[in-house]
């Protein structure tokens, strides 16, 4: 699991390769990742954006922005957690994601970037 903390707000990811979905014959691989996310703050806050850096081994580079996490825009008091997976596909088998969400403290509409960290996305075929 790969975490990285950005003023008190923590993000933790896990991924998976998805065998089952993936066809790596015609360049189709199916990952998923498990996002936490930890308010150790101490404010509440709501996660109002993402941004996204997809990079595909292919040299390919997608970049992803919309409202809130798989259709919620999440409030989080100080000590709350939230949970989610979603998932993408490469052509290569591997490649690596990054971005920020945008969170806003509710006491005061301050927004502000949480970072979430790079992670790898490796089909297990290509480790051995």
């Amino acid at each position: 699991m790969i975490t990285e903390v950005t003023q008190g707000v923590k993000v933790s990811v896990r991924t998976e390769y998805k065998s089952e979905y993936s066809r790596p014959m015609q360049n189709h691989h199916v990952f998923t990742y498990h996002i936490t996310i930890e308010n150790n703050s101490d404010y509440t806050v709501q996660l109002m954006r993402r941004h996204w850096e997809i990079y595909d081994g292919n040299g390919t580079v997608a970049e992803v922005d919309g409202d809130g996490v798989i259709g919620e825009q999440p409030v989080l008091a100080p000590g709350e957690v939230h949970e989610y997976a979603s998932g993408c596909h490469l052509k290569s088998g591997i490649g690596k994601m990054l971005g920020y969400y945008t969170m806003e403290r509710i006491m005061d509409g301050q927004e502000f970037p949480v970072a979430i960290p790079e992670f790898s996305l490796i089909a297990p075929y290509l480790c051995n």
